[in-house]
């Protein structure tokens, strides 16, 4: 009404002038918001060596040599948006190194940009079926934790509608289920290593991975940074959470667990599995007892001090850092002169 009462003053002007300045005034203001950037953010993290780093170069297309990852890493794509002007997408990545004593570092992501647009790739060893369980289970736990600790009341449950939404509210199997409250997609990575392991391990590795993904709501792609497809796969998967496109990825669905696994979001089912509906309780611990599983640990030896590690050198840091030994070695020194000319006396 306010903008009607200040056109008012102009009496020559008709209903229809009116109609037609608000409609621009509108326009304008919808062109002014496609300019501005949208963001999303992916948060990579799963088992120790698994190929993270490698598969986050790939997705923004970088030519880095990767290396270790000792903590939690950012980085960030940038896309313009096709048919939408000057609109750009902003995707935020962030990658945790291991998995041990890492609750902490996992609330990182969601505190610093919230659930709307956040997304999970969990990514698993394929080719160490003793630790698979162990790992899933660690992330799923620190991501439960996380998100209970930086969300409000009804944030959860509203968000779960979305995700169950994304599976479909028709789904027969919906009921039974652990939804959570926003995007996660399994990969199995080493698939070329993992597809030499014995059939029956296979088995019980697909069994398993199929019924955690469905009764999280989640969708499950096996990779391989050696296969092309499956690489293309699990690419076209990120670019839809982190950049909305392309709008489907998954252009077929395998169940098979003698080839690799493509299930999307609500594709599967409990009866599809052939098991009785179930939850991550009782599924891991049938897995569990299948195939024994071995407790986290470092996942691999760190350098003594990272500081010194070649690939994190930093040129002003580490000057500072120099100076900062060398006052430290002159109070050392001047502390151990001091205490043995105490004893002398």
């Amino acid at each position: 009404m306010s903008e009607l009462n200040s056109m008012e003053v102009d009496t020559t002007e008709t209903i229809q002038d009116i109609a037609i300045k608000l409609v621009t005034e509108q326009l304008r203001n919808e062109s002014r918001l496609a300019t501005t950037p949208t963001e999303r953010t992916l948060f990579v993290l799963g088992s120790k060596g698994v190929g993270k780093s490698t598969l986050i170069n790939r997705f923004l297309d970088r030519d880095d040599v990767p290396r270790p990852t000792l903590a939690l890493e950012y980085s960030f794509g940038r896309k313009t948006a096709s048919g939408q002007g000057a609109q750009k997408n902003i995707c935020n990545v962030w990658e945790l190194g291991s998995l041990a004593n890492s609750s902490q570092l996992i609330e990182m992501p969601i505190r610093s940009h919230g659930l709307q647009t956040f997304s999970c790739i969990v990514m698993l060893d394929l080719s160490q079926p003793d630790r698979l369980w162990t790992d899933l289970e660690s992330v799923l736990n620190g991501l439960k934790q996380a998100t209970a600790k930086h969300t409000v009341a009804g944030q959860i449950e509203e968000m779960k509608e979305l995700t169950a939404q994304r599976i479909g509210k028709e789904h027969p199997d919906l009921s039974t289920l652990e939804l959570f409250p926003f995007p996660i997609v399994i990969v199995g990575g080493k698939y070329d290593i993992y597809q030499n392991q014995d059939s029956e391990i296979r088995k019980h590795v697909c069994r398993c991975l199929r019924s955690i993904a469905h009764t999280l709501g989640a969708a499950l792609v096996y990779y391989s940074a050696k296969n092309s497809s499956l690489s293309k796969l699990v690419r076209d998967t990120m670019n839809h959470l982190g950049f909305g496109s392309p709008s489907n990825p998954f252009r077929a669905a395998s169940f098979d667990h003698s080839s690799p696994l493509a299930i999307p979001f609500g594709a599967d089912s409990w009866a599809r599995i052939g098991v009785t509906p179930s939850n991550s309780e009782r599924i891991g611990h049938s897995f569990s007892t299948q195939i024994p599983q071995l407790p986290i640990g470092n996942g691999g030896i760190l350098p003594d001090d990272p500081a010194k590690d070649a690939g994190f050198k930093e040129a002003s840091i580490d000057e500072l850092r120099s100076q900062k030994d060398e006052e430290l070695m002159y109070v050392l020194k001047d502390t151990e002169i001091r205490m043995k000319f105490e004893v002398v006396q």
